[in-house]
């Protein structure tokens, strides 16, 4: 008879009872997905992103499906947070699996404020902040690009949660030149883990029409096309950061949960899986916990950060050399 595997996991401060979570903005509130799928199953639920007040998003059409995955621009519609304590958070606490509200705002201000607000609620495990916004007091460069801004919002976000403790984490986008750095800067302001990667911005075009497919022109691309950049991605910041890191991009399979935890992150989010099956994320952990079983893996500390040592001349300068 084969023995149990220990799925658990410990990420900022948190004890995870498997490394799958649910990822922000595809999976709606989680409450919504309950009659599809065992909540509890979950290692976590990163809610939609919310804000201090409410906002309408983006003009349709706001998907767009693309080879291996999908473009969206949504345009981080959501009730507010005010309205997420009274209608939502009741709800959520009922499971035993970790809630994480994902948090976003154009202004330092408006990260702050969303974050006083959701301090007042019981249940919430720990804080996302989604940098891939644009300030719109600095002209629109996006907190997540620029290291200053960066510095700014977690350090103000971090003080705005001082009296609750919880943890801190920094979702990161990949759309910047040396994301390692940045998650340096994160960690350096008071980030207690980093998740990532956010989306990488693309665009998809109706040849037969000449108009872009989506509202807003352009979106997020995730899923499965996205994955080896990921991948990297976070291989290069678990590198870089002594906080846990958590992998984010095209993440479906068990294997695909392996390889993130195998480059080192602790936890991973399972997003655009859910388009096609609502129910993925749980499902997953069914999955994984046969891999691991199949293979000899009792606990999770057997595949965390065990990637071979590299090939000679694979890094050059601390960045991925690529063959020319």
């Amino acid at each position: 008879m084969n023995a149990a595997v220990d799925l658990s996991v410990h990420v900022a401060g948190l004890t995870l009872s498997n490394p799958i979570l649910a990822a922000s903005g595809t999976f709606a509130y989680g409450v919504e997905f309950a009659h599809l799928a065992d909540l509890n199953r979950l290692g976590g639920i990163v809610v939609k992103g919310i804000s201090a007040k409410p906002i309408e998003g983006a003009p349709a059409p706001r998907l767009c499906e693309t080879a291996a995955g999908m473009l969206n621009a949504v345009g981080l519609q959501n009730i507010g947070a005010e309205r997420f304590l009274q209608e939502k958070l009741p709800d959520l606490r009922k499971y035993r699996t970790a809630i994480i509200v994902n948090i976003f705002g154009t202004t330092v201000a408006e990260y702050v404020a969303a974050t006083e607000i959701l301090e007042r609620g019981e249940g919430i495990a720990a804080y996302e902040l989604n940098v891939s916004c644009p300030n719109t007091e600095r002209g629109g460069m996006h907190f997540g690009a620029d290291p200053d801004l960066l510095r700014e919002v977690v350090t103000a976000v971090r003080r705005a949660t001082r009296r609750g403790g919880r943890p801190l984490i920094v979702k990161l986008s990949p759309n910047v030149t040396d994301i390692a750095a940045l998650a340096r800067v994160a960690e350096s302001a008071g980030a207690d883990a980093i998740s990532c990667i956010n989306t990488l911005t693309g665009m998809a075009v109706d040849a037969e029409t000449r108009e872009p497919r989506l509202g807003h022109v352009t979106g997020g691309l995730s899923g499965p096309a996205i994955k080896p950049i990921a991948l990297r991605m976070v291989y290069e910041v678990c590198r870089a950061v002594k906080i846990p890191v958590i992998g984010i991009g095209g993440i479906v399979t068990p294997e695909d949960v392996a390889e993130f935890l195998i480059v080192g992150a602790k936890a991973v989010q399972v997003g655009t899986a859910h388009f096609l099956d609502p129910a993925a994320s749980v499902t997953l952990v069914r999955e994984f916990e046969k891999w691991c079983r199949k293979r000899g893996v009792r606990k999770m500390t057997d595949l965390i950060g065990t990637l071979r040592p590299e090939p000679s001349g694979l890094r050059v300068d601390g960045q991925i050399a690529s063959e020319q």
